[in-house]
This record gives structure tokens, sequence and C-alpha cells, in this order.
């Protein structure tokens, strides 16, 4: 199948060379026909759509496939893949992006039918990542993530020229290059572990230094887009970048405040958590996540004017104990709490707590120590936080 005319092909990965301003992306999703999981597949692919408006790209359509398991040869089956190929003349879709990580062969071979861009999960999060970056710290890791989701995808990247048949010229170049390519990248990715290493070093220096000082450290941890930055500028009058888009601050902010019995405490803006969260992002921020480990309490940001709430987090509770976090000291701080309130009443603090304190709240926690209302953008029910912060920080230390 030839490429059209505004495509360039260098090896299997095809270059856009029009350089629209605004992608038109198609989104793809595999719900299994039985499954234990929460999430439904048009929850995920919701999520998956906020991704790429993050990312700049407009949405023109979506498509979900029950399967068993998604297809090894091409995601989707047969008949859905021909459905997404007619697809194409109708929606104009540029780029397909598919809700799991796809193998390499599976993106080789869908480029090959769809002739358009394909996109799993995990490149999409990458990107956003690589945008939002802002510190050094921040742009090391996400290189290094990057280049060890690249490495395995380099297979086939010159099997074009098999296309120029046998003979003179077509013997060995491709197998040649990919060496060549393999590595390079290898070195780029020790060479990243070495900087990172470096920047691990430094912040367990930093750590010790402030460990040295007394203060203790407080971690806000939770789902992408909860208001943990918005939480942080409030309760220290920081003027941290918040945006309501998924992971609009990547890199971890530490802000010195004093709780309500006068002592000091350092609190650290953390990285968002995310479903389907790729393994290569949580390696890569290892030395970014080691601040949880040495937190003395954990704030978990919850947004409870999410529908999945109560799954989003569950989703924080299993990445918490991935990272073997779960003996922590934890609050839960259900954030928004103003977007649950009607628009035809001006509320007040006192009057919206005591509404919403009267309210069943669909979330359990039994890890948690106490759970808090809060709207940080209203700076409601700081004080009950700040309170409950000091109260567990007493009660943990006087036990160390």
């Amino acid at each position: 199948m030839g490429c059209p005319s505004n495509w360039c092909s260098v090896g299997k990965a095809k270059i856009d060379i029009t350089q629209e301003s605004v992608e038109r992306a198609f989104l793809v999703a595999v719900a299994p026909k039985r499954t234990t999981d929460r999430w439904s597949a048009n929850d995920s692919l919701q999520e998956l759509a906020q991704l790429a408006g993050t990312a700049g790209a407009k949405v023109v359509g979506r498509l979900v496939q029950r399967l068993p398991v998604p297809s090894r040869k091409h995601y989707l089956g047969e008949g859905k893949l021909a459905e997404l190929l007619s697809l194409k003349g109708s929606t104009k879709y540029n780029v397909v992006i598919f809700d799991d990580e796809l193998s390499p062969q599976q993106q080789q071979n869908l480029e090959d039918f769809l002739q358009v861009k394909i996109l799993d999960r995990v490149a999409l999060i990458l990107d956003i990542f690589a945008k939002r970056a802002r510190t050094r710290e921040g742009q090391l890791q996400v290189e290094l993530a990057q280049h060890q989701y690249l490495f395995p995808r380099l297979a086939g990247q010159w099997s074009h020229l098999e296309r120029l048949g046998a003979g003179i010229g077509t013997r060995g170049p491709g197998e040649q290059q990919l060496e060549t390519d393999r590595r390079l990248i290898q070195r780029k990715i020790s060479r990243l572990q070495e900087q990172i290493e470096q920047v691990r070093r430094h912040r367990l220096l930093y750590r010790q230094k402030r460990q040295k000082s007394g203060i203790p450290v407080v971690a806000l941890v939770g789902y992408t887009n909860t208001g943990k930055s918005t939480l942080l500028n409030a309760l220290s009058q920081a003027n941290i970048f918040a945006e309501d888009k998924l992971f609009s601050t990547l890199d971890p902010t530490t802000r010195r405040l004093t709780l309500p019995d006068r002592s000091p405490v350092l609190m650290t803006d953390t990285v968002g958590f995310i479903r389907k969260l790729p393994p290569t992002i949580v390696t890569a921020f290892r030395a970014t996540l080691e601040e949880l480990a040495e937190a003395s309490v954990l704030i978990h940001v919850v947004d409870l004017s999410a529908h999945n709430a109560a799954e989003q987090c569950q989703a924080v509770e299993d990445i918490l104990t991935d990272l073997n976090l779960t003996d922590k000291p934890r609050i839960t701080a259900l954030n928004k709490i103003d977007l649950l309130l009607s628009n035809d009443k001006k509320w007040s603090e006192e009057e919206a707590l005591n509404y919403l304190s009267d309210r069943p709240v669909p979330l359990s926690d039994p890890d948690a120590i106490g759970a808090v209302l809060i709207s940080a953008t209203k700076k409601w029910g700081l004080t009950r936080l700040l309170e409950l912060i000091s109260h567990t920080l007493s009660q943990t230390l006087s036990t160390v």
C-alpha cells in the first residue's frame, strides 16, 4: 500500500509533513467481555480523550470492541479494523490512539493498514510528560522513559530496505543500521541513567540534610488533576503552575509552612498518578518518587466531584501498594466539594461543610487516619486539614 503524498517514510515511521496545527485523533479500546475491573471502557476512553486534549489533539471519533483479549496482530478484530478504516473518510483522522500499550508488531501492522500515525496510551503519556517537564531533572527522567519505550520498537525500522528486492546493494544495511541504532540508544540510556543516579544521590544528600533539621515532610499524592498543586498553593501561598488538565505539573515542588501548633513542616507536591501508568515512567521517576518514602505523612488528594472518584482512589492505592508505601500514615483530602453544590445559592464555608458532612461519601480507605472535606480553590476546610496533619505528625513522631 503506497504512502499518501503528504507523508514521508523513514523506515516504518511515517511523518506527517503537512504540520497541521491540530491533529485529528480517533480513539480505540478493547474491553474484555468479562472483567472485575470497575472502570468501564467508556470511562477509560474518556480519560484517553482528556490525555489527547492535553497533548493538543482534537478527538474526532471513538471505537470500542469487546474481545476476550486484544488481537495479537492488529489489536482489533478484522471486522472492527475494517470499520475503523472505513471511518477515515468521514472523520478525516490522521492519528489513531489506542488505550493500551501496543506491541511493536501491532504498531507496525496498524501503520501499514491504516496509513496514519499510530500511538498507544504509553506514547501519549510520554509525549505529555515531555511537554510538561520544566526542570532538568524532569527532562532527564522523561527522556530516559522515552528511550526505554523506543528501544524494543527499533526492530523493523529498516525493513523497508527489503522492498528494494534482492541483488547488489540490498544485503546488510538494514541489519547494520539497526545494530548501530541499538548501540546508540543503549549508550544514551546508560548516560541518562548515570545522570539520574547523580540526581538521586543529590536528593539523598538533601534529604539527609533535611532530616538533620528535624522538619517533617508531608507529601501530596493523588490521581492526576485532583488539585494537588492548587492545594499546595492555597496552603503555602506558593505560585505553582496549576491548570485543569492532566499532568499539568510534573516536577516535585516543596514549600515550608507552619501548622496550627506553630511547628514547621515541608510539604511536597509530587507527580500525579493515573491508571495504566507506564512502568517506564515509574522506573524513570524513581528519584522523584523516593520523596514519598521519606515523607512522615501522605495526603491523598481525591477529586470528590469525579463520577468515578472511588475508582481513581483505588488506582492510587494500587500504585502506593506497588511502591511499598501502604504503611505510611495517610490522610484523605476530599477536594473540589464546591463542585457538588448547587449554583442557585451563595455558599459560605461553614454552610458548605455542614451540608456535605451529612452526606455519605462513596469512598472507603481503611488505611487512612481520617478524611477531610476541602475545596482548594475556595480555601474551604484547610484549617481542619492542617489540624489533622499536626495531630497525625505528633502521634507519628512520638512513636519513632
